[in-house]
């Protein structure tokens, strides 16, 4: 049979034909392939490729023994132990059935309340916060013997058993005072009991790494604690009252002390200030004679008489003569509004009528109007106070007549001192 040509011209067919009849003949399973592998990508995308955020570091765990693409060595399966190998901050690409476990090494804090016993028998509810933080190289055999809930598993049955330890070493009121004390214990023993214990869980035995002895010591710093801060310490009420009781007391008894205290520093002071007043009065009596008081009383009187406001002035009779200066005379001698001086039953206004010279007033300095012998002790300035009772009784002085006036106590105080006329002489009227 004879076989004719694909074309008239003997030519063979365009190879764009070719590509488009090729991909029309096997489209279907090319379809199917690239959906295969973008759902194989999408499913296994978060096995692959591992992201580890910041502060964080993870530990791989292998189902084979086989090469890792980390580092392109050998490495057998289980959890790999060695710190070289901990997958860093970043993006890391493992094997599919592989696992990455994320550990935290940030400053991580944890709150839980315990309860105890006080030394007394009084139940306590102690809320501690315990702050940690997890070493960078151990965290690999952290995760082999102890895992990821080491918070539950370790740190907080070691914080709650140290807590009831300390607090049934102090009282109820002890516990209630002495916070800062049990907080430093509690993470003291603490930390020394996890150095002492996590030792304990590594079995070298267990492990698929070379050299496994390698990481006996290494588990016992993993977890270092930083700190445990007791928030609160709750007490049956009565006891809290009863503690306030007592504390208000305390402090009653000390503010007694103080007063005390007080009391004997003021009267200290007091002794003190009157041994100043004794002492002053000694210095100034020693210079203070009878003259001097005499001129002081002299220049006092003169001040107030030269003052505006209207007022009496009574001679007086004592030894010094000086004489009694009182209100306004217009007030004390203008009669009130309706007042009728003539009435029947009223009193009778005091009389104005000066005595007659030579006489002496009445005892007390008031002018009566009726003359009274004179006594033995003033016969020496009868004539003159005689004078100066009628100028009492007048009306307001003007600044000359109070001069004048003063000029005669002058006088009369001349007359008692040394060469004064013997008692019972009266002196010549002018």
């Amino acid at each position: 049979m004879v076989k004719y040509p694909q074309s008239v011209d003997d030519l063979p067919p365009p190879r764009r034909g070719r590509v488009r009849r090729f991909v029309s003949r096997h489209l279907p399973g090319v379809a199917v392939l690239i959906m295969t592998a973008l759902l194989i990508v999408v499913v296994l995308w978060p096995y692959v490729v591992i992201t580890v955020p910041s502060g964080r570091v993870g530990v791989l765990w292998k189902r084979f023994n086989g090469i890792d693409i980390y580092c392109w060595c050998w490495v057998g399966r289980g959890t790999v132990l060695d710190p070289r190998e901990l997958r860093e901050e970043g993006l890391h690409i493992i094997w599919p059935w592989d696992k990455l476990f994320l550990y935290d090494l940030r400053l991580q804090s944890s709150t839980q309340t315990y309860n105890a016993i006080s030394k007394d028998g009084v139940v306590v509810h102690a809320q501690i916060s315990v702050r940690y933080q997890l070493l960078h190289n151990p965290v690999a055999v952290l995760h082999k013997f102890i895992g990821p809930d080491y918070l539950d598993s370790v740190i907080n049955p070691e914080i709650g058993s140290q807590a009831r330890q300390i607090v049934s070493q102090y009282t109820a009121e002890e516990v209630y005072t002495s916070r800062e004390s049990i907080q430093k214990q509690i993470r003291d023993n603490a930390q020394k009991s996890l150095v002492a214990n996590l030792n304990k869980l590594v079995q070298p035995e267990a492990m698929e790494q070379p050299d496994p002895r390698h990481y006996n010591d290494v588990l016992q710093d993993s977890i270092q604690i930083l700190d445990t801060l007791v928030l609160s310490i709750d007490l049956p009420p009565d006891i809290v009252a009863a503690i306030n009781r007592q504390t208000e007391q305390y402090y009653t008894i000390q503010e007694y002390k103080f007063r005390v205290q007080r009391e004997a520093e003021e009267s200290k002071r007091k002794q003190i200030e009157a041994d100043g007043i004794a002492a002053f009065q000694k210095t100034v009596s020693q210079g203070i004679s009878d003259s001097y008081l005499r001129w002081r009383g002299i220049e006092a009187t003169l001040s107030l008489a030269q003052s505006p406001n209207s007022k009496i002035v009574i001679i007086g009779a004592g030894k010094d003569g000086l004489p009694i200066i009182l209100g306004n005379v217009e007030n004390a001698a203008a009669p009130q509004p309706g007042a009728n001086p003539a009435a029947p039953g009223a009193a009778p206004a005091p009389s104005t009528t000066a005595p007659p010279p030579g006489a002496a007033p009445p005892p007390g300095g008031k002018p009566t109007g009726e003359a009274t012998p004179p006594t033995p002790e003033k016969s020496a300035a009868a004539s003159s106070e005689g004078e100066e009772a009628q100028a009492a009784s007048s009306s307001p002085f003007t600044l000359p007549q109070v001069q004048a006036i003063l000029s005669r106590i002058s006088g009369a105080l001349s007359l008692s001192g040394p060469g004064a006329a013997p008692t019972g002489q009266a002196k010549p009227q002018p």
